[in-house]
């Protein structure tokens, strides 16, 4: 770890001042931004600590949930309002690293969290164009693809998204709220995390000079429900292999509405639209029907050697989430 200098900031404006800074990088709970120094991924020359700044509410109204960037995990998923009305982010949360973390991590620090690509965060020098631009992909250059995308990498990036709160976030069709020296603007979290493409060690809309100070969610009609799925190889503390939020409306047992994303599988959480849209008029009881519907959001997937069994398994993710959602079973 290199040597760096460090600040305290009380203001939004402060901050922004900060940022200016050539190499300045922000700390919160320190959970990402500490690992990614001693990995070597950042080398910052300025940490900006901005625990000081107020930006912790968790706040619900006639026209939704605004959470602060600075509000904890743990407070989060605990908060009663959240888990009366949004019970996909909390139980996303729930589902999230460890209870330790979960005190200290912020909900912006975790939509910042970079992948957890192998390539990208190994000890040894292996080609990652997310990390030296040009370098090569060690994944899509014979290595072990397991973990990797299924859904919108490039020739240049496979790398997967690992935050479970962005899925089920994206399910709700939330935004992230930034700020910058030229104002506040919103972003959907569908959108926030940059498919890789030619130019991969862009990780999100978030401009240099810029921080993220809210993330807000449509209200929820009452007869809305939701659920999370994680599937991972150890009961905790693990990283999806694939993940499903499922947001849905129902008429006694026939969908009217539904919101799918599915984590674990592409850049950023993937929204099932194709499906959404087919599953409309089914009858949750209708399995059948339901897992065609689910799998027409399948044919653009373009799994590579070791991640073929993606496939099946997120769409069984998807569709288990969906029902559960919609039965309350």
């Amino acid at each position: 770890m290199k040597a760096f200098d460090y600040v305290r900031v009380s203001t939004v404006d402060e901050t922004l001042a900060h940022l200016r800074s050539p190499g300045a990088q922000l700390m919160a709970g320190g959970t990402e931004l500490v690992n990614w120094m001693k990995e070597g991924i950042e080398s910052p020359g300025l940490v900006v600590d901005i625990t000081n700044l107020g930006l912790d509410s968790i706040e619900s109204g006639p026209d939704g949930l605004r959470i602060g960037a600075l509000a904890t995990m743990s407070d989060v998923q605990a908060d009663p309002v959240v888990n009366r009305d949004f019970q996909v982010v909390a139980q996303a949360l729930l589902r999230s690293a460890s209870a330790q973390l979960r005190n200290m991590a912020t909900i912006g620090g975790n939509l910042m969290q970079r992948t957890r690509c192998p390539y990208f965060r190994a000890n040894a020098s292996l080609p990652c164009n997310k990390l030296v631009p040009g370098s090569g992909c060690a994944a899509l250059e014979g290595g072990v693809t397991t973990s990797h995308a299924i859904f919108g990498g490039s020739d240049h990036c496979v790398a997967t998204h690992p935050s479970d709160l962005a899925v089920a976030l994206a399910a709700l069709d939330a935004s992230v709220v930034i700020r910058g020296d030229q104002g506040t603007r919103r972003s959907p979290i569908a959108g926030f995390h940059r498919l890789p493409a030619d130019q991969p060690e862009y990780h999100t809309e978030l401009r240099a000079d810029e921080l993220i100070v809210a993330v807000e969610a449509p209200a929820v009609p009452s007869p809305r429900k939701s659920h999370y799925i994680k599937v991972r190889e150890r009961a905790s503390y693990e990283f999806a292999v694939v993940s499903a939020a499922a947001v849905v409306d129902v008429e006694g047992s026939t969908i009217t509405d539904a919101r799918i994303a599915i984590g674990g599988v592409a850049p950023r959480p993937w929204r099932l639209w194709q499906a959404e849209t087919a599953l409309r008029g089914l009858s949750l009881d209708d399995a059948p029907r339901i897992r065609a519907a689910i799998a027409e959001s399948f044919a653009d997937a373009r799994p590579l050697p070791g991640n073929r069994f993606k496939v099946d398994l997120a769409q069984r993710t998807a569709v288990r989430a969906l029902r559960k959602a919609g039965t309350g079973a």
